[in-house]
């Protein structure tokens, strides 16, 4: 289950993508989570994915 709060979902997130997955597809895939939902849960708080640097920012 992932956090339900944006800013301790952004955490979990980019904690996520340092630790363990090379990318957000990679993540969602593993995880089976839909992954336009997750960028626009995060869009609404002023973040958004750089997959160049494959975190939240």
């Amino acid at each position: 289950m992932i956090p339900n709060d944006p800013m301790i979902l952004l955490s979990w997130l980019n904690t996520k993508l340092r630790d363990e997955y090379g990318s957000l597809a990679a993540l969602c895939e593993d995880q089976e989570l839909d992954e336009e939902e997750l960028k626009a849960k995060l869009a609404a708080i002023g973040f958004s994915y750089d997959a160049e640097r494959n975190r939240f920012f």
